[in-house]
């Protein structure tokens, strides 16, 4: 049994965002990033040759021998969604409502997490596959989260932008199930498997290493979006 990439980024608590100069950078990246405890990354458009990077890195493993979920953001347009999961993308992430990119997603069964800022926007990526971004979220700031959590309580709910690594509990504490991150992330392989170590919760039942973080995650119990309210097909 596979874990649903809901389940992972949920657990994982923290989704490095990728915005490499070229796909070498990238695939170098999210090697460290696997090697620290994570499982789930995200990879973008916005790379030089990005589709290459994502067929480089999907047959990558973890810290724990599980296959890499390998995702990519920026997709806006239906042929970026095409090429992505024809890569071999786990998801695909958008910035903003991208009707184009959720019918490709229910046409290939594919999961699709679609970004807003509006709640009216958030609330319709919710509606379509209970979780969305949200983008640009340092404009909103953590209270943003706490109220849509209070009308939307069972989305998986994913800020991103703006976002430091030392601000990640303050997102958490207002209900976001992770929290996508684009820079800040420690270099040195020792500070960066305590970040993950330090945020990771318990994946779900099919996941045979436990805490995506490792030994010693912290975070403690079941994180948002994990159970029940984890869907197991199209998204």
């Amino acid at each position: 049994m596979s874990c649903h990439p809901y389940a992972v980024i949920a657990a994982q608590r923290l989704l490095p965002v990728l915005r490499s100069p070229d796909a070498d950078a990238a695939v170098r990246r999210a090697s460290a990033l696997l090697a620290a405890g994570c499982r789930a990354v995200e990879l973008t458009t916005s790379t030089p040759g990005w589709a290459d990077a994502v067929r480089r890195t999907v047959p990558l493993s973890d810290a724990h021998g599980r296959p890499a979920l390998v995702g990519v953001g920026t997709i806006v347009t239906s042929a970026q969604a095409e090429a992505a999961l024809d890569a071999g993308a786990a998801f695909l992430i958008s910035p903003y409502p991208a009707p184009e990119v959720r019918a490709v997603a229910l046409r290939r069964s594919a999961v699709f997490i679609e970004g807003g800022f509006t709640p009216g926007e958030i609330a319709s990526a919710v509606r379509s596959a209970g979780a969305a971004k949200v983008f640009p979220a340092h404009v909103g700031g953590p209270q943003f989260i706490r109220s849509l959590k209070a009308v939307l309580p069972d989305a998986l709910i994913i800020p991103t932008g703006g976002i430091r690594p030392d601000e990640v509990r303050d997102w958490l504490d207002a209900g976001a199930a992770a929290v996508g991150i684009g820079s800040g992330l420690p270099a040195d392989p020792g500070e960066l498997a305590a970040v993950f170590a330090a945020l990771a919760g318990p994946c779900c039942a099919g996941c045979s290493g436990g805490a995506v973080g490792g030994v010693g995650a912290g975070g403690g119990g079941e994180g948002p979006g994990v159970g029940g309210r984890v869907r197991e097909g199209r998204a």
